[in-house]
């Protein structure tokens, strides 16, 4: 776990698709936006995952996935499922969702890291982004 601003993610968050661009040119020091947040990273600074528990205006409930880049040599799903279990601990029974802008990306199978990690497509927004989704973890005990 490391703090919104980080220098590493900074990085990895201006090369990620949807990194905002201020138009006056500041230069950014924080990069996750408002609410509760989380900010995870590899030891080596080279993948970042970010959890937001905030009001989304498009009506999604639950954590959302803001940001996820990895650049590093472990698998994206294993990167997901590991912070799928820390977004458990911190929010139980909470859903877990993020979007995805497919032409902004280079696999012909837009998501398929968070498929492989458990997830699910469950929709589109209405400027086009997939919603994926995982859904509340299993409790025994309940």
């Amino acid at each position: 776990m490391t703090k919104d601003g980080d220098a590493d993610c900074l990085e990895l968050y201006e090369r990620h698709y949807s990194a905002h661009q201020y138009k006056d040119g500041r230069t950014r020091k924080l990069f996750v936006g408002p609410g509760e947040k989380v900010v995870l990273r590899t030891k080596a600074g080279d993948a970042c995952f970010v959890w937001r528990n905030f009001k989304d205006d498009s009506g999604q409930q639950g954590v959302n996935c803001a940001v996820f880049r990895n650049e590093s040599p472990h698998r994206s799903s294993d990167l997901i499922h590991q912070a799928d279990e820390i977004a458990d601990c911190l929010w139980p029974d909470r859903r877990h969702y993020t979007y995805v802008r497919a032409e902004a990306i280079r696999s012909t199978n837009p998501g398929f890291c968070f498929i492989a990690a458990g997830w699910r497509r469950c929709g589109m927004t209405k400027s086009g982004l997939i919603v994926l989704e995982r859904g509340m973890p299993h409790n025994p005990l309940n």
